[in-house]
């Protein structure tokens, strides 16, 4: 349905092309996002070519690894929880996302190398990491190729292949709609405008009737991560390279992860994720599992709970 929701919408937007101005649109967007990118972000080099990083607040260190249409922008957005928690934010942009380079080999494993570079740039021998959705897989190599690093493991909303069936998988026709919209600045901003509902069900796999359910603050933070996934033409090449990875058979050997594991997810996101974490916790016999009733792939109205859970889990406490 979601798919089919989407080729609806295409159709619509190029219907209405002449209600927005596609110059106005493109200034907008390519200052807001260079300015945003320039203030916020920093590159070292590494042996895979360049790696934007950001690093926001004080206190213990934890890495969080963004998903599909991200960057370190989406990291801090997603994390605003954890910094007012007290939490210092590592917040790297994986390969193929705004400055970070696209090598050859842009798997999982070499990401997970790489980052470890950063590690040691920043000076942090052993730290927590989180990945979410797509970069759930880049966190996994990371726990699992360099435990020594590695305190404690989070896996939210985790977009994997355990199945040999990918959740998400698209017929020639859908492809073709889907890479007019996730690689063209104009096309996206159109779609994200015009149809904002079926942005957030299609590309975020969250219900629109949610909003209705949440607090004014939560509603705030789904517009802003929906927003949030421009500049798109920053994006393509770690978008297409994890469309190739969430879609492959996972060969990451999750169960020999040594490090502590929580797994959290959605019992109504619309990518299945919520049965991915459980195949997760049953592969992992040291993981904890939460799955919240409803919230979609952005936990809209459960982001207070996340933060909580992650919070606890890694300091060992509890708040009063």
């Amino acid at each position: 349905m979601a798919r089919r929701t989407l080729l609806t919408g295409l159709a619509g937007i190029a219907l209405a092309g002449g209600a927005w101005s596609v110059g106005s649109c493109r200034a907008t967007m390519a200052a807001g996002a260079e300015a945003r990118i320039a203030r916020l972000s920093s590159v070292i080099p590494t042996d895979a070519g360049p790696l934007e990083y950001a690093v926001a607040s004080d206190g213990p260190a934890l890495m969080m690894i963004h998903g599909t249409g991200g960057g370190f922008d989406q990291v801090l957005l997603f994390a605003h929880g954890l910094l007012e928690a007290g939490f210092r934010i590592v917040a790297p942009s994986r390969f193929g996302y705004l400055r970070s380079a696209f090598p050859d080999d842009a798997s999982p494993a070499h990401q997970a190398d790489v980052l470890v570079d950063l590690l040691d740039h920043l000076g942090l021998e052993r730290i927590a990491v989180a990945g979410g959705s797509a970069g759930v897989l880049t966190a996994a190599e990371l726990a699992l190729r360099h435990p020594d690093r590695c305190s404690h493991l989070v896996l939210i909303v985790p977009a994997a292949n355990l199945t040999g069936r990918d959740p998400v998988a698209f017929t020639a026709m859908q492809r073709v709609a889907v890479e007019r919209v996730l690689t063209s600045d104009t096309w996206f901003w159109g779609f994200a405008t015009l149809a904002p509902n079926m942005a957030l069900r299609t590309l975020l796999a969250t219900d629109p009737a949610l909003l209705d359910r949440v607090s004014p603050e939560e509603r705030r933070r789904g517009d802003l991560i929906r927003e949030g996934l421009t500049p798109i033409g920053r994006k393509v090449d770690g978008l297409r390279n994890d469309g190739v990875w969430t879609g492959t058979p996972t060969q990451t050997a999750f169960e020999d992860i040594a490090a502590p594991t929580l797994i959290l997810s959605c019992e109504d996101d619309l990518f299945g994720t919520a049965e991915t974490a459980r195949l997760l916790a049953g592969r992992m016999p040291d993981a904890r599992l939460i799955v919240y009733p409803e919230g979609g792939h952005i936990w809209l109205g459960h982001d207070g709970d996340l933060t909580q859970a992650i919070r606890d889990f890694i300091t060992g406490t509890s708040r009063p």
